[in-house]
């Protein structure tokens, strides 16, 4: 009797993962641009709190998952000796930048997709194909010299982890009380604002999206390690699996779908399942050619620059944050800034606003 190929449950076990994340992102109205602009015209820090939640979440269980052996983080691309820090912060800003001029990210594109947004349908197709030049077209000619030539290598840390740098750098292991500095930081000032303290919902919202990370580094790791195939050990990410998506759909390579493509496919699954619940699907698309050229703009960006900082706000802020990458805050920070500069440019008619003290008044996105 032929035994049973488990590379095979790869994409179930990511459209199961999917349908969590997609359900509760779209119910929850969970966005990393909507949390940075609520936090820097509104003064209203909850967003920010939610997002930081879910990621403090994918720590602890990702490192509880590693301490008892169930997931081998270091086998990821997060965790390699080699750090390109150009993409990080080049990669990081293009990103941010392409994020304000669609009015969310890759993963928000496919929670508004799944309401039927046809504007969201276009940005992923443009970040599908921008991620794949990029990654394996004309693209990556420039990558491998900007970017990839330029690494910093942590060779006798072993990794890029924090928590192996740290303890190269003393002689001794520190890896666990460097995460949970880490947690003890985060949950702090999340849980510093009285009235998130009493946010249940957005909590369990945050709480439920961290959740998913570690469980795709279980179910990756444990496919890789009891399958004769070469798996990737990933947990969820929104650019190349976009690509690899579209690829999926339009070719047959013989190619069985990995995790990341079936993440995508439960993620638009669950969106679609929240919005049906909240009664919450109509079409919309691109009002006039302006609109559509910055969204096909800002998806481009999106594509390579995420391809360049090795992933998304979710590929890095959450999934590269749960490993305690050094990629991941320089990633973010990155994103921030690029963010920060297309909303000053959108909301406040010139780039040069995002150096200038915001007067926390309430602003609209164009694309809202």
């Amino acid at each position: 009797m032929p035994e049973f190929d488990l590379t095979l449950m790869l994409p179930v076990f990511g459209v199961l993962a999917g349908s969590v994340l997609g359900f509760v992102g779209r119910a929850s109205h969970f966005c990393t641009l909507s949390a940075l602009e609520r936090h820097w015209y509104a003064g209203d820090s909850s967003g920010l709190r939610t997002w930081v939640l879910a990621a403090v979440v994918a720590l602890i269980g990702t490192q509880g998952l590693v301490a008892f052996g169930l997931a081998d983080t270091g086998a990821s691309f997060y965790l390699d000796p080699g750090f390109p820090w150009t993409g990080a912060i080049l990669g990081g800003a293009m990103f941010g930048l392409g994020m304000a001029l669609v009015g969310t990210c890759g993963f928000g594109a496919v929670l508004r997709l799944g309401g039927g947004s046809l504007r969201a349908l276009v940005v992923l197709t443009v970040i599908g194909l921008a991620a794949l030049a990029a990654q394996r077209g004309i693209v990556g000619i420039i990558r491998v010299p900007l970017i990839d030539d330029q690494m910093i290598t942590f060779t006798g840390a072993g990794s890029q982890s924090m928590g192996d740098v740290v303890s190269s750098l003393a002689g001794f292991d520190l890896r666990w009380p460097v995460a949970l500095f880490m947690i003890a930081i985060g949950l702090g000032w999340i849980f510093k604002d009285k009235a998130y303290r009493s946010a249940r919902a957005k909590i369990a919202s945050a709480a439920a999206i961290g959740l998913v990370i570690p469980f795709g580094w279980w179910a990756t790791t444990y496919v890789a390690a009891n399958s004769f195939d070469p798996v990737q050990i990933e947990a969820g990410s929104f650019v190349v699996p976009v690509g690899d998506s579209i690829l999926q759909l339009i070719t047959y390579t013989g190619v069985w779908p990995d995790y990341g493509v079936g993440l995508v496919a439960g993620t638009l699954t669950g969106a679609v399942l929240a919005a049906l619940w909240k009664r919450d699907i109509r079409w919309e698309a691109c009002d006039d050619a302006r609109e559509l050229g910055r969204h096909i703009l800002g998806g481009t960006l999106m594509g390579i620059g995420g391809v360049f900082a090795m992933g998304c706000t979710v590929g890095q802020g959450i999934t590269g944050f749960s490993t305690m990458a050094i990629s991941a805050p320089i990633v973010m920070l990155s994103m921030a800034f690029g963010a920060r500069v297309g909303l000053a440019w959108l909301v406040e008619g010139s780039a040069l606003a995002a150096f200038r003290r915001s007067d926390g008044a309430d602003h609209r996105h164009p694309a809202e």
